[in-house]
């Protein structure tokens, strides 16, 4: 491992992404790209902090470049979001990728990973889904357990930061390309955990406390150079107002008369969130009605954003390639601007100048500029459309 990469939100950059990243050095790695959520994140919210403080934050705890996961992927399920990140530190050039797990055995996780991409297991998916599992994730365990009994795969994949790393670990497999797959154990609260734990709290309960208490609250379980990143944003008010965010994304629901398009409707779902939209106001009302056994939370979170940013298929809605078509540079630490040469996708810092590469690149940057113009809307002091194109590199 000498250029390893590293996939990650970093809402906020904590204490256990920076012993992730010197982690990595330790064992080998010269230097390390991130693929980094922008705009959007996994949960179908903007991040708490602006992509040039979360960006500061990684190249000061010893990332070589940040490149941009762009928002349309950065709001997927599991599948869609690693793949889109193998893909893009893959085409920067990295030879490993970096990542946590609860079991952190990179022969069992990828043994998973084949399982989850033979056709004995999409076929037992099937099966499990027509019995009437409770829900997918139950039928994706029972599938698993089905096609390969005993080995413990489906136990694997009930904690989440497993089932993330096996998600890696088949994107690698199913796109053929040249990254090793390096877990490392999870440090400290686990992925969600409401509660801190020690030096180290998961992002959520750090963002709770950011919310009850703002930036000072978090200073046990930072590094000491983002706890001063932090302190500026709070001053500047470049943090997001969730409250703004609930009725900035209801204003544009209403505004909708028909979500038969959006991304990730199925099974007349685009009636059920119609509906839910006319009752709802509050997004934690919106995803209430809409959550059951059949559809979770989190998909129904990542559906309502669809919606909001007009993510979709057909007249009216920003119709995406499979995977980010470019490579978006946010941040170049110290001696890294030779790793650029090593790219195989177009890389720019510029989103104008991508925008110019091809049609694919084109609607990529208008999705990501959709995401970056509504989430400065829902800043605690707002700011004006078109920061996506603005947006300075960030350089150390």
């Amino acid at each position: 491992m000498k250029f390893a990469g590293i996939i990650a939100e970093y809402d906020p950059f904590h204490r256990g992404h920076g012993w992730q990243i010197a982690a990595a050095r330790q064992m080998g790695a010269e230097n390390i790209a991130v693929a980094m959520s922008c705009g959007m994140t996994q949960r179908g919210a903007p991040p708490l902090l602006p992509e040039p403080v979360r960006t500061r934050a990684a190249l000061t705890a010893g990332a070589s470049l940040v490149f941009a996961l762009p928002a349309p992927w950065a709001m997927s399920g599991a599948e869609s979001f690693a793949r889109a990140g193998v893909s893009l530190l893959a085409a920067a050039g990295c030879d490993a990728l970096v990542f946590g797990a609860e079991t952190p055995d990179a022969a069992l996780l990828t043994q998973a990973a084949r399982v989850l991409a033979s056709p004995a297991y999409r076929d037992a998916l099937k099966g499990q889904l027509a019995a009437g599992a409770r829900n997918f994730a139950a039928a994706r365990q029972a599938a698993v357990d089905q096609v390969c009994p005993g080995a413990g795969l489906a136990d694997l994949l009930d904690r989440p930061n497993n089932n993330l790393a096996v998600e890696y670990c088949k994107a690698i497999l199913e796109l053929g390309v040249p990254l090793t797959p390096v877990p490392l154990p999870r440090q400290g609260a686990d992925h969600g955990q409401a509660r801190t734990s020690g030096r180290y709290a998961s992002a959520s309960a750090l963002r709770a406390l950011w919310k009850d208490q703002g930036p000072e609250a978090l200073a046990p379980y930072l590094p000491d150079q983002a706890l001063s990143l932090y302190r500026e944003a709070w001053a500047a008010g470049q943090y997001t107002d969730f409250q703004a965010v609930s009725l900035a994304a209801l204003s544009r629901l209403r505004a909708r008369q028909d979500f038969a398009g959006v991304r990730g409707v199925s099974e007349g779902l685009e009636y059920r969130l119609a509906q839910a939209v006319r009752q709802a106001v509050t997004l934690e009302g919106l995803w209430d009605a809409l959550t059951t056994v059949r559809y979770p939370r989190a998909r129904m979170r990542r559906l309502v954003m669809d919606a909001v940013l007009g993510y979709g298929d057909g007249p009216g809605w920003l119709t995406l390639p499979a995977l980010p078509p470019y490579l978006h540079l946010l941040g170049l630490g110290r001696e890294a601007a030779g790793l650029l040469a090593r790219a195989s996708l177009p890389l720019s810092p510029s989103l104008a100048r991508l925008a110019r590469e091809n049609d694919a690149c084109a609607r990529t940057v208008q999705a990501q500029a959709a995401a970056a113009d509504f989430t400065a809307l829902c800043r605690r002091v707002p700011a004006p459309m078109g920061t996506a194109f603005t947006q300075p590199l960030v350089k150390l």
